[in-house]
């Protein structure tokens, strides 16, 4: 296998390990801010043992950038939590399809961060997956649970759109393992609080699954998808990214038997097309 093949093949493993990782939102039978605590706490200390393994340097090149981190773990903080609140009161499918809207907001928040201008394709592209999400939604009352499972996706979307254009500013500066061990280290120390808060009764599964989820399906995942990135372009790995909540849609239908509706399919058909002409036509 040569090394283009090769990296095809680890982005591709990345993005499935992504696209499972929102299961663990219905495995583990905790709150969604003490998943991600768990999750970040083991992803922290798996990235911190690679980087001191690959001898590569931690420290930061100015306070400044400490500060900047914790943003970025703050948003991350959100995201995730956002993200396995959405799953948990709603369906794993319809968490993934409004996250996976996050591209259309990176779009118009990219004139902010890098003054880049808004054309008319970028607007039609965004009235199209509000469209999706529509047909995603049966019923937009803010008793259904479904309907509060897509705001909370949405909100989920938005921080990590805000997160990626963040980690795009420092991307030049460090590599993406130690800007995402800082991510996953800050968002740990930010989550402690909650941990004493909820005082949670954690069983041995739920700390199996979150050492999994931590180590396999975050830690390696991103390991793989940065090292993927050394031979494939950015452009290619985005199209594969849009196969994540195919993934988590398909594995969560077979082992948790949460089957989309017609409906549900056709607005995750609508968003996933209008995210993967945004991605293309942004590269």
């Amino acid at each position: 296998m040569n090394a283009k093949h090769k990296s095809l093949l680890e982005i591709h493993i990345s993005v499935l390990l992504f696209g499972l990782s929102g299961l663990f939102g219905k495995l583990i039978v905790l709150p969604p801010m003490m998943i991600v605590f768990g999750r970040v706490v083991f992803a922290s200390i798996f990235l911190y043992l690679l980087l001191r393994y690959r001898k590569k340097e931690i420290r930061l090149e100015r306070p400044a950038d400490y500060g900047y981190m914790a943003v970025i773990g703050f948003l991350l903080a959100i995201h995730w939590s956002t993200f396995f609140l959405s799953i948990q009161i709603s369906t794993v499918a319809i968490g993934l399809l409004t996250f996976s809207t996050f591209p259309v907001f990176v779009t118009f928040l990219e004139p902010f961060f890098f003054k880049e201008k808004i054309v008319t394709a970028d607007i039609a592209v965004a009235l199209i997956t509000f469209l999706g999400v529509v047909l995603v939604v049966p019923e937009f009352e803010m008793g259904n649970q479904l309907t509060q499972g897509a705001l909370w996706g949405g909100i989920s979307g938005f921080s990590y759109a805000l997160l990626s254009m963040m980690n795009r500013k420092y991307a030049g500066k460090y590599s993406g393992t130690v800007i995402a061990f800082y991510e996953q280290f800050i968002a740990a120390v930010l989550l402690l609080p909650f941990l004493f808060w909820y005082k949670p009764l954690v069983q041995p599964a739920d700390i199996a699954l979150l050492v999994i989820l931590g180590i396999v399906f975050t830690g390696v995942a991103h390991s793989l998808f940065i090292n993927g990135l050394k031979n494939i372009r950015t452009q290619t790995a985005g199209i594969i990214s849009s196969a994540e909540p195919v993934y988590g849609i398909i594995s969560a239908a077979v082992l948790l038997h949460e089957i989309p509706s017609l409906r549900e399919l056709a607005g995750g058909c609508i968003i996933l097309g209008a995210v993967l002409y945004s991605t293309v036509r942004s590269k």
